[in-house]
């Protein structure tokens, strides 16, 4: 994942116009008073072969909308219902965004570019279809430091600046605004199936199972599990397996997504759609991110439930198609799974070599325990220890007993890790607000590739390696 990116030619592949009549709207662009381009990741733009476009062209396609060439021929809104912090609100749906364009990576994945900010669309409300540039500043460095820490996410691909005053009632206003895209491995949402059901369209959501599987492969069920020829089935394992593997990169990142409605879960299992998220200024549970998150729903600790919570909204959507034993066995498959996946990846993290679930899960327990006791903020932690240097008493002796990684990347000899907490946030910000200073978020993009360099691709989730 943090290697680079094989490079691609450019090659369209809109597989969604099979499923198009029911699953989204035509719409059209907003017409913006002005697009200056602010942002263009060409590292993400090699993997779909469109890193040879001009500043212009570039422009054209991801400020004006200009379709691209063998692509979709207008954009689509996507349809999906959700629960959104547990209440199910049939009225949502891409609101402020549209799947633009869909092409093959140079691995052969299906990849798809969708908007952020892009406009009204008939999903919209009372909203006005747009974003802030702030938002979209925040999304690079939360889409950058993820994919460094491992995460599976979606890439911020480009931002524009469109020119129009914004009034928002959670930033000084009226504040500069942005369309954004983003490059996923999917749109396809919990919240989809969520509406299919709702609507008890089956033939639909077996089109839409049968997309899933052929788009986003995965390991086959396990050999005892029941009903595990069965299409619905075999997407309910892959979803469970991505939740729980998502789930562990948030807590060993001390990522907190802030918002994980149904309606933001991909069923591909990449992250995507970031507002209010943060990271741990030190390693507490109870942590939240959204300052409407009153009740702590999606505090930092609660995130695992979250996530198994929403794959349960998901078993309940296959109904439609397969009975409950098999599913409920694919969702219990959730816990253990999480487990494996937290100590494979904190092993990475913290640069040793994983010996095993039940080793590896004391090691966890024992790193929690020194970062509680210690108020550690988890990247100095991760980074202090990496290989297994410095740590001292109880924690010294377990990793003592374990074997290395590669550290001879120059990251880290350095002075400090990298972080992301709000006050260097909030300062990258001030520089472009204040002074149009573009400079503090070009060096942190550059920083986050090297430490992402220095970590190298994490484990893989349970069933691929």
């Amino acid at each position: 994942m943090n290697d680079d990116p094989q490079a691609a030619k450019y090659t369209p592949d809109p597989a969604i116009l099979t499923l198009s009549d029911w699953l989204g709207a035509p719409v059209a662009a907003a017409d913006f008073p002005e697009t200056r381009l602010r942002f263009r990741n060409d590292r993400a733009a090699a993997s779909v072969g469109l890193d040879s476009l001009s500043d212009d062209e570039w422009t054209q396609h991801f400020g004006r909308f200009a379709p691209l060439e063998g692509n979709l021929p207008q954009p689509l809104a996507l349809k999906y219902h959700g629960h959104q912090f547990r209440h199910y609100n049939p009225d949502i749906g891409d609101g402020r965004g549209f799947l633009f364009a869909q092409m093959r990576e140079g691995d052969g994945r299906l990849m798809d570019l969708g908007t952020k900010g892009s406009g009204t669309t008939p999903f919209s409300r009372s909203g006005d279809g747009r974003l802030t540039l702030k938002g979209a500043v925040r999304e690079i460095l939360a889409t950058e430091m993820l994919e460094a820490l491992g995460v599976n996410t979606s890439k911020t691909f480009s931002v524009i600046e469109t020119g129009e005053p914004l009034e928002r009632n959670d930033e000084p206003s009226p504040t500069r605004s942005a369309v954004m895209v983003r490059l996923s491995h999917s749109h396809i949402r919990i919240g989809t199936f969520q509406r299919l059901l709702a609507l008890e369209e089956k033939a639909e959501m077996e089109a839409l199972v049968d997309y899933c599987l052929t788009q986003f492969p995965g390991p086959p069920p396990p050999e005892d599990a029941p009903g595990r020829d069965e299409p619905a089935v075999q997407l309910m394992h892959h979803v469970v397996e991505r939740m729980a593997d998502l789930a562990a990169s948030y807590m060993v990142a001390g990522f907190v997504h802030g918002v994980l409605n149904t309606d933001n879960m991909n069923v591909s299992g990449e992250s995507f759609d970031y507002g209010p998220w943060r990271w741990l200024p030190r390693w507490d549970p109870a942590f939240t991110a959204a300052y409407f998150d009153h009740n702590g729903l999606y505090a930092f600790g609660r995130q695992p439930e979250a996530l198994h919570w929403n794959s349960g909204q998901f078993a309940v959507s296959l109904r439609l198609l397969a009975e409950s034993e098999p599913l409920v066995f694919a969702l219990e498959r959730f816990g253990p799974l999480y487990m494996e996946a937290i100590a494979r990846r904190w092993c990475w993290r913290l640069g040793v070599e994983a010996q095993g679930v039940e080793t590896d899960s004391l090691l966890v327990s024992a790193c929690e325990k020194v970062m509680r006791e210690q108020a550690a903020q988890p990247d100095a932690f991760f980074f202090n220890l990496r290989g297994g240097r410095g740590a001292e008493g109880e924690l010294g002796e377990m990793l003592g007993r374990y074997t290395p990684l590669d550290g001879t990347h120059d990251y880290w000899s350095d002075d400090k890790p990298q972080s992301m907490l709000i006050e260097e946030v909030e300062a990258i910000w001030s520089a472009i607000d204040e002074r149009d200073d573009w400079q503090p978020l070009t060096d942190k993009v550059a920083a986050l590739r090297r430490m992402g360099e220095a970590h190298g691709t994490p484990p893989e989730p349970a069933g691929h390696a």
